[in-house]
Formats: structure tokens, sequence, C-alpha cells
């Protein structure tokens, strides 16, 4: 089975020239997956609009295709209640987190720990956006999540392009740290799997911002061998969620 560790979609709202005026639907979505031989895919909402009833739903209306992944703004008191809501009322299967678009700086106990433990209370697996970015170095994901070794935590495009290095290192520390793919190169991919082998990498997209055929070419460009690209192609992210 082929499962992608992080994609987007969502309805469109507002009146911003930057992708959340327009839809990308879970529709939209699918058929793309079908193209490229894509059994189940994660879906998000975006950073700037979320929207977890709606992945709920979506999940919900295609529960064979869609795995829905929550997310908070650790910024607001709220925060940790819906992770709960997301988890018990919405059955939802992971926690996005986006630090640079949400405002906070990863490696801040005050904020992280609670979120992390309501994580872990509910076995959600953790994706953090962190496209070589201060605000989210692998170095500060580490730093919290060390503390909760029974959560999976995905590192989201594994901090490319600056933050590779960094991202590898934190992984070969810890077994809990995986180094998600999408948004990167071929020769992160390459040094990647090198440094740490297929069973902490997971295969991402990033639909729409890029398409799976792509992803999965890059990924068999990558790596060679092909009991290997099945765990990286979805058999790491089943055994974290539980599926099959």
């Amino acid at each position: 089975m082929i499962i992608d560790a992080y994609n987007n979609v969502w309805q469109a709202g507002g009146t911003s020239d930057y992708l959340t005026a327009e839809s990308y639907t879970p529709e939209d979505m699918m058929r793309v997956m079908d193209q490229a031989g894509v059994d189940m895919a994660v879906g998000c909402s975006l950073g700037q609009m979320v929207d977890n009833t709606f992945i709920a739903e979506t999940m919900r209306k295609y529960p064979d295709r869609i795995i829905g992944f929550g997310q908070v703004n650790p910024r607001f008191p709220d925060a940790t209640e819906k992770i709960r809501e997301c988890a018990q009322d919405l059955g939802l299967k992971g926690l996005k987190l986006h630090p640079t678009m949400h405002g906070y700086h990863f490696a801040d106990h005050g904020l992280l720990d609670p979120i992390f433990q309501a994580a872990d209370d509910h076995s959600l697996v953790v994706l953090v956006n962190a496209l070589d970015d201060p605000f989210c170095a692998p170095l500060s994901i580490e730093e919290i999540s060390r503390n909760f070794p029974n959560t999976p935590v995905l590192i989201a495009h594994m901090g490319t392009v600056w933050n590779l290095n960094e991202a590898i290192l934190v992984a070969q520390r810890n077994p809990n740290i995986y180094l998600e793919t999408s948004g990167s190169q071929l020769i992160d991919v390459k040094l990647a799997y090198r440094a740490v082998g297929a069973g902490q990498l997971v295969m991402g997209t990033d639909w729409p911002g890029n398409d799976f055929d792509l992803e999965r070419a890059k990924i068999a460009r990558a790596i060679p061998s092909p009991d290997d690209r099945e765990l990286v192609e979805g058999k790491n992210l089943a055994r974290l969620l539980g599926i099959g």
C-alpha cells in the first residue's frame, strides 16, 4: 500500500492571492493520487486557514483514501483542548504544527510541552512543518520531542535546504523522529537514506505544491531497493498510524 505522509486540502476562503481564495479539494487530490498509484494520503489544513472540521468530514467521506491530521496554534489558550477534540470528537490521526505561520519558536517548553503531552495522551503522530526555518530548526524539535519518546515526530521537508544535515543528525539520535521528503531535493533524500536508512524516512508530496508521481519518481531514483522503497512509500507510516 502506497501512503503519502503530507498534503493539504481546503475550501476557498477569503480574498488572498496566495492559495486560500481558491479551493483545492480532496476530490482533486484523489484524481492525482490515482494517476500516481497512491492508495492513501494524509490531508491537513493550510497553516493560514485551519479547518479541522473540514478535514474530519473529508476523512469520514473517504476513509479508505484520506488520513486526517488536525492542526492547532500552541499560542492559543485552548490548544490542548482542541487537540482532544481532534482526537476524540473528530477522529483525526495526527497533529500538524506550523511554527513559522503561527509565530512561535519550537524550543519553547512552556508552549510545546503541553502540546506534545496532549499528542502523547491521544496517540497522535506529530508533523512539524520545518522547511529551512530558524523557528523550527531540527535541534529545536529534538529539544521538545526527547521528553516524549513514544510520540512519533515527522520533520516535514526534513529541514531542506540548509537544515538538512541537522535533521539527519536528529533522526540518527532519536528513533521516534522521522524525515518526511516533500520539498526536498533528490540529493537530500539520497543523503538521508545513506545516513539513517529507510526505516526513518516517509514519503510526502505536499500536494498541491507538488504531484504524487513526481515525488514517487524522486523516491525511486534515490532508493534503489524495492524493499526499502516499500518502507518509505507506506509501510513506515502505516506502522505509526496502525493501518493494515
